[in-house]
């Protein structure tokens, strides 16, 4: 079943752009912070991803051969602020009709889908976990899909910020459906791509991919 396209930003009502606003900065917030890959995924929003953890220490290097589990957070320049520009707004300053909390939102949406991904990353044999979106499907399968990090996000919510998105084209259909939790592994690359529902900085031929059970396996 397609997808609706969001609307656009010029039919939202000032109270539906400052809702969404909140959100793109929460998404914005969740870039920057630590979680690990476990327990499975138990009542997640986008302040609590998969659990919601903090992440765990540096990981260790995968075995000769084999991808390296890594976290979201690793997708991130340690430098990024996405908050810096800004820091000290007050939004409760903004009166109902005020074209200023459309402007804002746009801005914060470019701040979000131009969010820098991590260089040291490209060319990475990754495996990672997280939300499936669907973006094309064939004879019950999905062949290409965005891979988020918390429920709901690019379909309930707004999309994350770009370097919290990975592009993903399985080499085979996979059965699963819109936010069915996987294991994603194979080579990660610093791709953009636009998407209707969301704009990636990465991309990942996917080797396998498979139902999230929890833990590593």
């Amino acid at each position: 079943m397609p997808f609706a396209q969001e609307k656009t930003l010029s039919t939202l009502s000032t109270s539906k752009a400052f809702t969404r606003l909140s959100m793109l900065l929460a998404g914005a917030g969740l870039a920057a912070a630590a979680w690990a890959a476990e327990p499975a995924p138990k009542d997640t929003t986008a302040a609590n991803p998969l659990g919601g953890k903090a992440a765990p220490a540096a990981a260790a290097k995968a075995a000769p051969g084999q991808p390296r589990q890594i976290t979201w957070e690793e997708l991130v320049p340690k430098d990024w602020d996405p908050a810096k520009e800004f820091k000290g707004m007050d939004l409760s300053a903004l009166d109902d009709g005020d074209p200023r909390a459309n402007e804002l939102l746009m801005k914060m949406q470019e701040v979000s889908n131009n969010a820098p991904t991590n260089p040291a990353m490209n060319g990475t044999e990754i495996k990672i976990p997280g939300f499936i979106v669907p973006l094309e499907e064939a004879k019950g399968e999905v062949t290409e899909f965005l891979l988020v990090p918390y429920f709901g996000a690019c379909i309930h919510t707004p999309p994350p910020p770009a370097n919290q998105i990975l592009h993903v084209v399985p080499q085979k259909g996979a059965k699963f459906r819109a936010m069915d939790t996987v294991w994603v592994t194979g080579k990660l690359q610093t791709l953009r791509n636009d998407s209707m529902m969301g704009v990636s900085g990465y991309h990942v031929s996917a080797a396998t991919v498979t139902k999230y059970t929890g833990g590593s396996k």
